[in-house]
């Protein structure tokens, strides 16, 4: 519905443009004046961006409380959370490991989740200092709307860089899964800002401090999303080989000891670390616990022209069914055929498109297009835009390639799209209808009716309207939609908290319901001293063994069903308790 409602106000900002374009001109020049004069200051433009990101956040908290995971991917992250901020890179492997096996999570050679560490080090961060794993997902949302302003600043200057980033707060900021979840993208921007922050930057001033920031940005691409992260650093790399050999002898020697010498650095340290860590979870330096898992578990190769794995011998039938029924063996099925690959392309081409642009950021590409001159070629752009798109179209060719997609895969190339906007904000400013000045009304409609979407869904989020009504947990993610919650087994783990002791849970499946996003069977980092274990049920005999196992541990039995889970207290002998329902607490 909120997808309608911008396209209709986006066509609003049409009509009114080549109609009445000096509507509210007085107030909008009093604004630009305001927040011209604080976009000049670069610093200061860059600490307001962030600084407002974090604060609306924590305004909204009353109607957007912290988030409760419900997607597998989140309680992997949230795994690697505990077992940073308990200051270990792993786990050791439980010697009852086969109850506790589920989705994303690696038990063999050590205990954590397949992610790629970067995320799970800011949640750690917010964990050990701020006392959730939230806080650390929230400071990464500010540093990446921060990190954005400063990046733009060197491609489009500071007044756009400054609404650049007033836009980065909209439309990823506040209201998106990004800042709603624990898998969100805000980690692989901040990495994609500081690269292409840094490269403009070395090649005018070449100053030690942007070569090494460039080196961070390229080590929290790394490891938040490798894959992509190399599709983007293509374009990088090849403009900063081309800029080194247009250069003479000194500049040369200059350049490789003030720039290159200290990014290799950085790189180099990035790869020990990196490979220390693989080390230390999968026990071979150049193997990623990614790696592992998906040859555990995952029948289905990452890229299309790859052929099947055998299919694993899987211990538990929803895990099965998830991976051949569910989930990844229908999808590679479905890319074998070029109808269906196409289908699935356009799918992930309209996933992107509504995330990162939806109706109204995309109308000044859509002008700038259309005003063009006649003839207009890739030779007339100039080596900004050229560079931006070169390096937006060679990373989204490269996630044409795997089975699966989701619109926070791209979360490196997002200040790349937002500068592509700006530059065709920028280039329509000029667009007059009869003398009037219509594109103005344009760049100034766009920032405000952005602003209006954000108002509006504060307003029917405080009216508890928006959940059923503009986001949905299905089909395409937009700037404003929200993943789902498992808000039952929250309520579940906090009222098992309350009782004395520590509790069990065995979570019996039903093979017949679809319940893959919702798998109860996550647990932190240290299960020998978790006050709530969560285990998959095995039948009485096998409970049986890890009842033992975990002496003086209360058992229940959690039935998943396609309707409300339930939870009763475990029966004697393993068999189904007839109408036993969880006690009030004491």
């Amino acid at each position: 519905m909120f997808l309608a409602i911008e396209a209709g106000l986006t066509g609003l900002a049409l009509v009114l443009a080549l109609t009445v374009p000096n509507l509210g001109s007085r107030w909008f020049e009093a604004i630009e004046r305001s927040f011209g004069n604080v976009a000049k200051k670069r610093g200061l433009s860059v600490i307001v961006v962030g600084l407002t990101a974090l604060a609306l956040r924590v305004a909204l908290l009353p109607i957007l409380p912290i988030p409760v995971p419900g997607i597998s991917d989140e309680y992997g992250y949230l795994l690697l959370s505990d077992t940073f901020a308990h200051g270990r890179l792993t786990n050791p492997t439980s010697p009852m490991w086969v109850h506790f096996e589920t989705f994303q999570v690696l038990w063999h050679p050590t205990y954590t989740a397949k992610y790629w560490p970067a995320q799970g080090l800011v949640m750690a961060f917010g964990q050990a200092v701020l006392g959730h794993p939230f806080w650390g997902v929230w400071l990464s949302v500010g540093l990446m709307c921060a990190a954005i302003t400063w990046m733009l600043q060197a491609w489009v200057g500071e007044e756009w860089a400054f609404l650049g980033g007033s836009l980065a707060v909209i439309r990823f900021g506040v209201f998106g899964y990004w800042d709603n979840s624990y898998f969100g993208g805000a980690v692989a921007a901040i990495g994609g800002a500081l690269v292409l922050g840094a490269l403009p930057r070395m090649k005018q001033e070449r100053p030690v401090r942007h070569a090494l920031l460039m080196g961070l940005g390229f080590a929290i691409l790394a490891n938040s999303r490798p894959y992509e992260g190399l599709f983007f650093g293509i374009p990088v790399a090849v403009a900063m080989l081309a800029w080194l050999w247009r250069m003479k002898r000194p500049d040369l020697k200059s350049a490789l000891n003030r720039v290159m010498a200290p990014l290799f650095a950085v790189l180099a340290l990035t790869l020990i670390a990196m490979g220390y860590y693989f080390w230390r979870v999968t026990g071979n330096p150049f193997t990623p616990p990614y790696t592992v898992y998906e040859r555990q578990y995952d029948p289905v190769p990452m890229f299309l022209w790859r052929p099947l794995r055998p299919v694993p011998a899987y211990r538990h039938a929803f895990l099965r069914d998830n991976f051949l029924k569910v989930w990844a063996m229908p999808q590679y099925q479905r890319t074998q055929t070029m109808g269906g690959y196409a289908s699935l392309e356009m799918a992930n081409a309209f996933f992107f498109w509504a995330f990162y642009l939806g109706p109204l950021l995309t109308l000044p590409l859509f002008l700038a297009l259309l005003l063009a001159p006649r003839g207009f070629s890739w030779k007339d752009f100039d080596s900004a835009t050229r560079f931006l798109l070169v390096i937006s179209i060679v990373t989204l060719i490269g996630e044409l390639l795997p089975t699966a997609y989701v619109v926070h895969y791209s979360a490196p190339v997002t200040c790349a799209v937002l500068g592509l906007v700006l530059i065709a904000m920028r280039s329509v400013r000029d667009w007059q209808v009869r003398g009037r000045p219509a594109g103005v009304f344009i760049t100034r409609s766009v920032p405000f009716f952005c602003l209006l979407l954000a108002a509006l869904l504060t307003g029917m989020d405080s009216l508890g309207w928006s959940a059923n009504v503009t986001r949905p947990t299905s089909g395409a993610l937009t700037w404003c939609t929200l993943t789902s919650s498992d808000k039952a087994r929250a309520a579940m783990l906090a009222k098992l908290r309350q009782y004395p002791g520590r509790q069990l849970v065995f979570v019996r499946h039903d093979q017949a319901s679809d319940n893959a996003p919702f798998e109860q069977v996550y647990n932190r980092a240290d299960l020998d001293t978790a006050k709530v274990i969560w285990a998959d049920d095995m039948g009485p005999a096998e409970n049986e063994d890890l009842i033992r196992y975990f002496k003086g541990c209360h058992p229940w039995l959690l039935y998943l069903d396609s309707n409300t889970p339930k939870l009763v207290l475990y029966p004697e002998g393993g068999e189904p308790h007839s109408a036993t329902t969880v006690p009030k607490a004491p």
